[in-house]
């Protein structure tokens, strides 16, 4: 009788301990999404006040200027704002999509070829895992102004494409989704080492780029300094250098505030239809995996 009541007591300390736990967490968790997400409803709400409103007694109350905001925003400088929205999506399209190829490529090759030296380059990708971006802006600058590449597209894509995190990423898909013993059939049945990339290795690498894809276009879409550095003309600009260039003439022109904030909540919508829209990969992947195992 004792040892049952010891039992019953030890499972109700176990019992708190998991909700205390549980609670914790939950109010951790909550903390952070308001930390996160408080800045993003200023923004709404901003973007809704008229500049009379925006620099008097401001609340989260919506106003009723986004129309005008959207207007105005749209007639600066004969809808320039609208061709850096577009120049963005072009560096971040292109850029994720070539530096997802490119390190899908490589992770596929690290991880299932033994060659020479394999191990010395991957240790070099983890140690530019760990070098800032903006400590090679600079760099990268004075080697495209020697080929003249400066103020060009190409000035803000070249420098997107190689990126040594996803490079590690798509080594480490790789080597846990494509099975070697399926790359072994592959080579047994004929297929060449290229079609059995694109057939095999692929297809089954598909989640872990996307993922790859995705932090490299936020990354490209969020990049300033290196676009800043690169290009001199307002019609090359991405949209976090243009609203930069915005927000230094609102201290002359404060109705320009207004713009640049409306322009900052119109520039991440993409980025959040993006997740919404590239999710379901990685929830496929998910169930996938349960199901196998």
């Amino acid at each position: 009788m004792t040892t049952v009541l010891h039992d019953q007591d030890l499972a109700t300390v176990r019992a708190g301990a998991r909700k205390r736990t549980s609670w914790l967490g939950s109010s951790i968790l909550i903390l952070g999404a308001v930390y996160c997400l408080l800045p993003i409803a200023w923004v709404v709400a901003a973007s809704t006040k008229n500049g009379s409103d925006l620099f008097t007694t401001f609340t989260f109350a919506p106003g009723t200027g986004f129309l005008e905001n959207l207007s105005d925003l749209s007639s600066t400088g004969d809808g320039i704002y609208w061709t850096w929205l577009f120049n963005t999506a072009i560096y971040a399209g292109v850029g994720g999509v070539l530096s997802a190829l490119v390190s899908g490529i490589s992770g596929y090759t690290l991880a299932k070829y033994r060659f020479a030296g394999r191990n010395a380059i991957f240790n070099v990708l983890l140690a530019g895992v760990l070098v800032p971006g903006i400590t090679l802006a600079v760099p990268q600058y004075l080697l495209l102004a020697k080929v003249g590449l400066t103020d060009t597209y190409w000035a803000v894509l070249l420098p997107q494409i190689i990126s040594p995190y996803g490079i590690y990423l798509a080594r480490i898909y790789a080597a846990a989704a494509v099975p070697d013993t399926v790359v072994e059939a592959a080579r047994t049945d004929g297929a060449g080492e290229f079609r059995i990339f694109a057939r095999v290795g692929l297809p089954m690498m598909v989640p872990g780029l996307v993922t790859v894809f995705l932090f490299q276009f936020v990354a490209i879409w969020n990049n300033f300094l290196l676009p800043f550095i690169m290009l001199s003309s307002d019609d090359k600009f991405p949209v976090t250098v243009g609203l930069f260039t915005l927000l230094n003439q609102g201290a002359t022109v404060p109705a320009l505030y207004s713009h640049v904030i409306i322009g900052s909540l119109l520039s991440i919508i993409p980025l959040i239809a993006l997740f919404l829209t590239l999710q379901r990969y990685w929830r496929t992947d998910l169930i996938s995996g349960a199901v196998k195992g």
